[in-house]
């Protein structure tokens, strides 16, 4: 059993070709959208009549939807198949795709990006159970939720990284969006370069017979899922995480814009500290865990995340009466400090509410079926991300601000904490025993 830092790992080839691969595909991801948004956003382009705030919701629910419709097929094509192979060709793919984004962005062709959006979301179902199912075939038990905490870290770094760069490749003076067309292509090349190194891995099933019937495949690994009470209980736990992630981050550009009354750059602010205080959670994990798969985190952040969405609609309830331009204005402006951290910590505590349960599903599931089982989990949390982003747009037409719906997203976060503990109260079992080794 090993006991050294999480960080070895990205000082071994088992590791680290693939963490480069997937931070890559996940800073791609956020550079086109994040760069669609906020083209939208602050340039004041209609698409198909929708304003900015049902405009990045709709997006959202484009780049999600074919995560619920097509993750049974990408499941079971990562258990036939070798891994390293596939994340060759998903990116090709996505080169392919991104390459199309860039011509999409210099014809100013600005409708057809929903269209690229729809499939760009495809390539990611392709390479979600993939990434997950790598995991535990390479690393030891042990190791699970330090290498869980640096794939959900880099993640999150390649979002701030994404942010910064979606924002700042945007030419606001020009309808022409050369920079941000030859970024995307070239991040899309070098994750192809370096999907090359990702060591071979077995397939866990090849005589799968693979079901082309997603609806009757959907269901199936949904049954697969539900064998394992305490998987099942985890995959619900992490879609509403991605439910209340999503709710709380399609926002923010809206929430700059009309709340706080601030540009882009204020954007990009509050989305980097949200994705730092992830990533910090994330990382934290593994030495508030001891190296084990530790549940008793899970309450733990799931308490942390209502406490600090209810404290940011306190932070600022009403929109502001002066306008943000800059950095230094929002650190100045009443107010801000509190703003910046209670989006940190939201980030954070979701980070340690999410990694264990990640883990355990990796560490509790049967390796023949891993990767269906986390197509599974994709399938829950993309609906449960698509219900996020309808319920965010029902309570905007029912007149609520956006303030408002990140306390109804507080509420519902404590009715689903305390539903999933009812139901698997291991989590509070060990949350208590934790806190008995911890502290006393």
């Amino acid at each position: 059993m090993s006991h050294t830092s999480q960080f070895s790992l990205l000082a071994q080839r088992r590791f680290l070709p693939f963490f480069i691969t997937q931070f890559l595909g996940a800073l791609n991801d956020n550079i086109f959208r994040n760069g669609f948004v906020i083209l939208i956003t602050f340039q004041g382009i209609s698409i198909l009549g929708m304003d900015h705030t049902i405009l990045a919701n709709f997006a959202a629910f484009l780049f999600t939807l074919p995560f619920f419709l097509f993750s049974a097929t990408a499941g079971q094509i990562a258990d036939k198949y070798e891994k390293s192979m596939l994340m060759r060709r998903i990116k090709l793919l996505e080169i392919g795709l991104i390459s199309f984004a860039a011509i999409v962005l210099l014809t100013r062709q600005y409708s057809l990006l929903l269209f690229v959006l729809f499939l760009t979301g495809c390539q990611s179902t392709l390479f979600g159970p993939v990434k997950y199912a790598y995991l535990p075939q390479k690393l030891h038990t042990d190791e699970l939720v330090g290498g869980n905490a640096l794939v959900g870290s880099g993640t999150y770094i390649a979002i701030i990284i994404g942010l910064i760069i979606g924002v700042e490749t945007v030419n606001f003076r020009s309808n022409q969006q050369t920079i941000l067309a030859l970024v995307l292509v070239g991040v899309s090349c070098v994750g192809y370069l370096t999907s090359r190194q990702v060591p071979l891995t077995k397939a866990v099933d090849p005589n799968l017979k693979i079901n082309l019937n997603m609806w009757q495949e959907t269901l199936n690994i949904i049954r697969l899922a539900h064998k394992e009470k305490s998987v099942f209980i985890s995959i619900l736990g992490i879609s509403w995480f991605w439910f209340f992630g999503s709710a709380m981050t399609v926002q923010m550009p809206a929430y700059v814009a009309d709340i706080i009354n601030g540009n882009e750059s204020i954007v990009t602010i509050l989305l980097a500290a949200f994705a730092v205080g992830v990533g910090l959670g994330s990382l934290l994990c593994e030495r508030m865990s001891g190296h084990r798969i530790e549940l008793g985190l899970v309450p733990l952040g799931s308490i942390g995340m209502s406490f600090f969405a209810v404290d940011l609609y306190f932070a600022q309830p009403e929109a502001a009466k002066i306008t943000i331009n800059s950095f230094t204005d929002f650190i100045n402006y009443s107010g801000s400090w509190r703003i910046l951290i209670d989006i940190t910590l939201l980030g954070a505590f979701g980070g340690i509410y999410s990694v264990p349960l990640y883990a355990l599903i990796q560490e509790r599931s049967n390796r023949k079926h891993l990767s269906r089982i986390i197509a599974a989990n994709n399938i829950i949390s993309s609906l449960f991300m698509v219900t996020a982003v309808i319920f965010s747009i029902i309570i905007f037409e029912l007149g609520f601000s956006i303030t408002e719906l990140f306390l109804f997203i507080a509420a519902l976060n404590a009715i689903a904490a305390i539903y999933i503990y009812s139901r698997l109260p291991e989590f509070l079992v060990r949350l208590l025993a934790w806190l008995n080794i911890k502290f006393f």
